[in-house]
């Protein structure tokens, strides 16, 4: 067993349902076979498995909830929940070609382990096992022109407030440049869409000192600048859950499901480098809650935010060497 890893410890250790904050934790990679993976996953927790189709595994038994290990291919996903009928020349066809998707697939689309939500404590057995998919072969986002995976992270609302909501959001706009250069995302995924800033009529917006909306209009405000999930920070599981027929209003998305939590989008995953771990992802996330949790702080930071967005010739170098001076909790 591996030594613990020193996660930092949020400011907000109880969420909205006032029992201990959980996190759920999303890891897309390539390199190992989906059996391979489950049943690595499956010795280390201790757990069951069952095939949920042929492209996805439910591993039970964490009191936590239940693991997937899936390939992050819903269409290929779709087709795999199907049976097909040896005898009927239909689905051979369909089975034949569901065979030369699922082969072009495997070059191109990751592999994703999927926890529960999880407690605090339990984010060491994460960093444990992607010790252990590193030592089995995992390949991460930049061994690969063809790659562009993601580590995302879930964290639970600490309450369901307006006002709490925002300043987390507004202290991830403050410090999302800086978190950018942090997790030195590779050329490939940051030419993707999937990991999007927020639209910078947007940031201005949040980041007035006069703004204070209710939950409603937090709600709207959000959903007229960002009714798409890619976003570094993407907020619409967690506005699902709040409000569904008000973002069911601006969007019929299938793959938007709700949950009390924030998804953080923004972090690569490069679990084939040995110095790349759960930890840098975690402690990025924890400055964003550590700067909205001071709320002194967080007006002063928006202040310098806003003027550095104005100001003629400023550099995003310069906002992230001022960040670092000035806007962490060290």
């Amino acid at each position: 067993m591996s030594s613990k890893t020193a996660f930092k410890t949020l400011p907000w250790q109880t969420s909205h349902r006032e029992k201990p904050r959980r996190f759920g934790i999303e890891i897309e990679f390539s390199g190992l076979e989906l059996q391979d993976v489950q049943q690595l996953v499956a010795k280390h927790l201790s757990l069951s498995s069952e095939e949920s189709g042929r492209y996805r595994y439910k591993l039970s038994g964490d009191p936590a909830g239940d693991w997937l290990v899936e390939l992050d291919f819903q269409l290929l996903a779709k087709m795999g929940e199907q049976k097909f009928d040896a005898d009927s020349i239909t689905d051979n066809m369909q089975e034949s070609f569901e065979s030369l998707l699922a082969a072009v697939a495997k070059q191109l689309v990751p592999v994703e382990l999927v926890t529960p939500p999880l407690p605090f404590a339990q984010l060491d057995i994460v960093a444990e096992l992607i010790t252990k998919l590193r030592n089995a072969g995992a390949k991460g986002s930049s061994e690969s022109l063809r790659y562009a995976f993601g580590l995302q992270l879930n964290p639970e609302i600490p309450a369901a407030d307006e006002n709490l909501l925002l300043r987390i959001i507004q202290a991830f706009v403050c410090l999302q440049p800086w978190l950018r250069q942090r997790e030195n995302i590779d050329f490939i995924r940051n030419l993707t869409s999937y990991i999007e800033p927020y639209p910078a009529a947007y940031q201005q917006k949040i980041l007035d000192r006069n703004y204070q909306p209710s939950m409603a209009q937090l709600i709207d405000d959000y959903l007229i600048d960002n009714p798409s999930r890619n976003r570094a920070l993407d907020c619409l599981p967690l506005f699902i859950h709040l409000d569904k027929a008000r973002v069911r209003a601006v969007t019929t998305n299938k793959l938007i499901k709700p949950r009390p939590a924030f998804h953080y989008r923004l972090p690569s995953c490069e679990i084939h480098q040995a110095d790349w771990s759960l930890q840098r992802a975690w402690d990025g996330w924890a400055q964003v809650e550590m700067l909205a949790y001071d709320q002194k702080r967080l007006q002063q930071c928006m202040a310098a935010y806003q003027h550095y967005l104005v100001k003629t010739g400023s550099s995003k170098k310069s906002w992230v060497s001022e960040v670092e001076q000035q806007w962490l909790n060290l």
